[in-house]
């Protein structure tokens, strides 16, 4: 399975949409500052997270996260989760 996963700053406006097989690494590396896009808005949690059967399904889903369309929606759905 591939998980497309969205983490939030908890210190600055940011989003950051990304995919993986291995969400407890990929995560541990975002948190570690291993990943040059997401080191300088740690700390960051994860707020959203879908699976895929495929690597194709994943990375369509991922695209249309990263589009404009795909952040309102975020945003929306975010929204709705706050109490």
């Amino acid at each position: 399975m591939i998980t497309v996963y969205v983490l939030q700053s908890t210190k600055q406006k940011y989003l950051y949409v990304g995919m993986t097989n291995n969400l407890k690494k990929r995560l541990y590396q975002h948190q570690s500052g291993k990943s040059k896009t997401t080191n300088p808005y740690r700390p960051l949690k994860l707020v959203y997270m879908e699976q895929f059967p495929s690597r194709q399904k994943a990375r369509d889903r991922e695209k249309y996260l990263k589009s404009g369309c795909g952040k309102e929606w975020i945003k929306d759905h975010l929204s709705q989760l706050e109490p």
